[in-house]
């Protein structure tokens, strides 16, 4: 049996809205394992971007608890979970957030100066991936001299530059044409599959929730479906 690295217990999420209640996560219990690459559909409202971030520690749950590689993040402080995350958690978003006065190089180091490691240290840790990506041609140029698919490859080797635990993608290819999205998911792919890389996935595009070793539905803050890849082909869906 593998390693499970993200454990849910219970998990809930309640956000007021006005003078009503609204559960986006609902009473959930759901763990990952190590080196899976899982994707989570739904419709809007359903509660599959609200998960992702209590698992990135983004937001913090009404109830229920979190345990990331052995650590129960139940009673850190905003502080200590904000350490955590930094350290141990990689995040790739649908509009990028690179910093538009920063190099390739520069927006890719950053998360490594917010953690104070020394800049040969850093220099080493940037150098490698982008010669694992193939793109030192990249290396001085600005966001704004990028096309929409480099940008993205960026942000993806920013994530990745602190060795992360598991790699959160909340609708990676959203920003991004249908012919870039599909080579940014045989990325995703690649770095799993070569790297191991622990992959969670937050996606409207079911295609593209197929990529992934197990695909997860929700609706009203609960999973309705979770089947790996190898059931799905067998039920044809």
């Amino acid at each position: 049996m593998k390693e499970q690295i993200v454990i849910c217990e219970n998990l809930s999420k309640t956000f007021t809205v006005g003078s009503n209640e609204v559960k986006a996560v609902n009473n959930l219990s759901i763990n990952f394992e190590r080196g899976e690459f899982s994707s989570i559909v739904g419709p809007s409202g359903s509660g599959k971007t609200t998960l992702l971030n209590l698992v990135g520690t983004l937001e913090v749950p009404t109830e229920g608890k979190i345990i990331i590689n052995g650590t129960d993040l139940s009673n850190f402080e905003r502080g200590e979970l904000t350490n955590f995350r930094r350290k141990n958690l990689g995040f790739v978003f649908q509009f990028f957030n690179l910093i538009e006065g920063l190099t390739t190089f520069e927006n890719i180091e950053l998360p490594l100066i917010f953690d104070s490691v020394p800049y040969e240290r850093r220099k080493e840790a940037v150098d490698s991936l982008i010669q694992d990506f193939d793109l030192d041609h990249l290396r001085s140029k600005f966001p704004e001299e990028l096309s929409s698919g480099e940008r993205q490859r960026v942000s993806i080797m920013r994530a990745l530059v602190n060795d992360p635990i598991i790699l959160l993608a909340d609708e990676p290819t959203g920003n991004l044409d249908s012919k870039t999205g599909r080579a940014v998911l045989e990325l995703f792919n690649n770095l799993n599959k070569e790297r191991g890389t622990s992959i969670l996935l937050v996606t409207h595009d079911l295609a593209a929730a197929k990529r992934a070793n197990r695909t997860l539905h929700m609706h009203d803050g609960k999973i309705t479906f979770d089947m790996k890849i190898e059931e799905m082909i067998k039920e044809g869906i």
